[in-house]
């Protein structure tokens, strides 16, 4: 059918509205992974990176965020990113530990304080060291991150180390997290993080342990109501992108995509603080419940078996040692 004279006219006038908009949608594709959903911070960080990418960047990258685990477990997206089909995601260290084992010495439990003091670590030579590494295996790191400490979680009170002895624990697929709980007399058994709420609901496992924020995130306290606050290992992340995309953008964009990226993490550490406030508020409000540890001492003791058997891996007892002292 042909345009009316007007119709024309109209069209006319609204070609160089949709040809900015398109032009402007035709940056470089950058397909996302986010574990959560839009309302948690490893979904809103991206948010904030694109926010900062339109101002310094306009027009030339397309963040495609896709939430709620819809790409697969940290594995999955971590093979789709050394593959190049993903090219921006949030990693645990310990989920990247099959690739860089040096990275295990950040989840060694009881090693650091608090997050000042994690903060300082990564901030020195050794995050740089973990840089390097990882990039050598397809992973460009722009930013550490702090998922909080990991707690505990479980269907009763299980507040000694005695307590977890003969009981099936989820764990993140990482030789260290296996060998902590294998040590304390539990039987760890490996399940990416989607699966989880089933395996604790239809008893595949007993118990795992997690941060508080992806504790409600994943509505785990609907099936392990209990929450021992722990705090034995430091979550720490990377905020990475596929070295194969990183290669391909030109200087101008390295340089603003790393400085979006940096102003993200700590944007999302700050975010993970006040989100485990609230995520702990829900919880209780539905039925979950926090109680403390006892036996402190016990286990600590059973972390300290792990700092020496991972010791000639990770450096060396000292180097271990030399961290935990470290002010």
């Amino acid at each position: 059918m042909a345009l009316t004279r007007r119709a024309f006219a109209a069209a006319t006038i609204a070609a160089p509205t949709f040809l900015r908009s398109r032009a402007v949608a035709a940056g470089r594709p950058v397909t996302v992974a986010s574990l959560l959903g839009e309302d948690k911070p490893e979904t809103r960080i991206w948010r904030r990176v694109t926010e900062k990418l339109a101002q310094s960047a306009p027009g030339r990258f397309d963040l495609r965020v896709v939430p709620n685990a819809a790409l697969g477990g940290e594995k999955e997206v971590a093979e789709g990113l050394r593959l190049g089909s993903v090219q921006a995601s949030l990693f645990t260290i310990s989920a990247l530990s099959s690739w860089v084992p040096d990275g295990q010495l950040l989840d060694l439990p009881f090693l650091f304080r608090d997050r000042a003091h994690l903060k300082r670590v990564l901030a020195g030579p050794l995050g740089e060291e973990l840089k390097r590494k990882y990039e050598a295996q397809g992973f460009v790191v722009l930013g550490f991150i702090n998922y909080g400490a990991r707690h505990l979680l479980a269907k009763e009170p299980i507040t000694t180390p005695a307590g977890v002895k003969g009981k099936r624990i989820r764990v993140i697929q990482s030789p260290l997290h296996t060998e902590l709980w294998s040590g304390l007399g539990a039987y760890p058994t490996p399940i990416p993080i989607p699966e989880t709420y089933n395996a604790l609901k239809t008893g595949v496992v007993d118990c795992m342990d997690l941060t508080k924020s992806a504790y409600v995130g994943f509505k785990l306290h609907e099936v392990v109501p209990y929450l021992i606050e722990t705090g034995h290992i430091w979550a720490s992340g990377v905020i990475a992108v596929s070295a194969a995309f990183w290669k391909g953008l030109s200087a101008e964009d390295k340089a603003a995509f790393s400085a979006a990226a940096a102003e993200g993490a700590g944007y999302f550490d700050e975010l993970i603080v006040s989100d485990e406030d609230a995520s702990m508020a829900k919880a209780k409000a539905e039925g979950g419940k926090v109680v403390q540890p006892e036996d402190r001492a016990g286990w600590e003791a059973g972390a300290r078996k792990v700092w020496a058997s991972f010791a000639p891996k990770l450096g060396g007892i000292e180097k271990i040692e030399a961290i935990a002292s470290s002010t």
